[in-house]
C-alpha cells in the first residue's frame, strides 16, 4: 500500500544519508597489501548485514511468524492444509525479506556508485602492465604499488598517470555494478508484483478493499489492546492503592503493607498460571491471589 511505499522511501533516504556521513567520517583506506580487500569488503558488507538484521528485527511480522510457529502447523492435519500453511509462511517470509532488503540494497547500491569502497578493495588486483607502468617489477612489488593507488599522496610522481587510469577503471566498474544492482532489484520487484497480481484470487478493487480492511483491523486492534490493557491494569492498581490516577472525589486510600510492597517489587518473568492464562507482572499475580484487605485511610473532602 501507500504506507509501505512511503516507509520504504524513508528507509532508503535515511540509508543514503547515513552512508554519506559514514563514509565522510570513518572511511580511510589503509593502502596496504592484504588490508585493502578486507577493509573495503568490511565497509561494503558489514553495514549491509547489520541493516538486514535490523530490518528483520523491526518488522512486527517477523515476531508474529516466529512466536506463532507452533500454531502454523499444529492444526495442519491434512496434507492439503499443511501445504496451505507452508505457502502462507513462505509468502509472509518473502514479504518480510523484501521489506528488510530495502536498506541493505540501498547501502550497497550507493556505496558502489560512490566507488571509494570498491576502489580500495580491489586496487591491488588490477594488472598494472596494461597501463605501461613499472613493467620490470616483481608481482609482490606490483601489488604493493597498486595497493597505494587509493592514496594519491603515496604514489610516486612517475606513476601518477597510471594511477589515474586505474582509479577511473575501477570507478567505472563499481558504478556499473551499482546501477546493475539497482536495475536487477527494480525488475525483480516489478515482476514479483506482476506474478502476485496474476495469481491473486481477488480482483483489483477487491484487493484494495482487503488491503484497507487489514490495515484498519490492525489499527483498531492496537487501539483496543491499549485500552483493554489499561483498564485491566487499572483494576489491579485500584485493588492495591484503593484508587486510580485521575479519580475525582477520592474518599479513602489503601495503605499497602510491607509484605505487599515486597510481593510486587523485584523482577519477574511471564508466569504461567494454567493452560490458558498467565500472570503478566508481580502486581498482577498479587491481585489475583490476595484479598484487598488491610488498612484504609479516609481522605478529607476539603483540603
Amino acid at each position: 500500500g501507500k504506507e509501505a511505499v512511503i516507509a520504504n522511501a524513508i528507509i532508503a533516504m535515511l540509508t543514503i544519508g547515513g552512508q554519506q556521513l559514514f563514509s565522510f567520517f570513518t572511511f580511510s583506506c589503509p593502502c596496504h597489501v592484504g588490508q585493502n580487500l578486507i577493509y573495503g569488503l568490511a565497509f561494503l558488507g558489514v553495514p549491509a548485514l547489520i541493516l538486514l538484521i535490523v530490518g528483520y528485527a523491526l518488522n512486527n511480522q517477523t515476531w508474529r511468524l516466529v512466536m506463532g510457529k507452533r500454531s502454523h502447523f499444529e492444526r495442519a492435519t491434512s496434507s492439503s492444509n499443511w501445504l496451505l500453511k507452508c505457502k502462507l509462511v513462505c509468502f509472509v517470509l518473502c514479504s518480510i525479506t523484501g521489506r528488510a532488503l530495502v536498506a541493505p540494497v540501498t547501502w550497497l547500491a550507493v556505496t558502489l556508485i560512490n566507488g571509494s569502497y570498491y576502489i580500495c578493495a580491489v586496487s591491488e588486483f588490477v594488472p598494472l602492465y596494461y597501463f605501461g607502468a613499472a613493467p620490470n617489477v616483481t608481482a609482490s612489488e606490483r601489488s604493493r604499488i597498486l595497493a597505494t593507488f587509493p592514496c594519491s599522496q603515496l604514489v610516486p610522481p612517475e606513476l601518477t598517470r597510471a594511477r589515474d587510469e586505474v582509479i577511473l577503471l575501477l570507478r567505472y566498474q563499481s558504478q556499473v555494478a551499482g546501477w546493475l544492482l539497482i536495475a536487477v532489484v527494480v525488475i525483480t520487484v516489478f515482476l514479483s508484483y506482476c506474478l502476485a497480481s496474476c495469481f491473486s484470487p481477488l480482483s483489483f478493487l477487491h484487493f484494495r478493499y482487503w488491503n484497507s480492511y487489514v490495515h484498519n483491523e490492525q489499527e483498531l486492534l492496537d487501539e483496543a489492546t491499549e485500552q483493554h490493557s489499561r483498564l485491566y491494569a487499572m483494576q489491579n492498581v485500584r485493588k492495591f492503592f484503593g484508587f486510580v490516577p485521575g479519580s475525582e472525589n477520592v474518599k479513602e486510600i489503601r495503605i499497602p503493607s510491607l509484605r505487599e510492597w515486597q510481593a510486587i517489587s523485584g523482577l519477574a518473568f511471564l508466569k504461567r498460571v494454567d493452560k490458558e492464562h498467565y500472570d503478566y507482572s508481580l502486581l498482577h499475580d498479587w491481585a489475583l491471589k490476595e484479598r484487598a484487605s488491610g488498612k484504609y485511610l479516609r481522605i478529607d473532602e476539603d483540603p
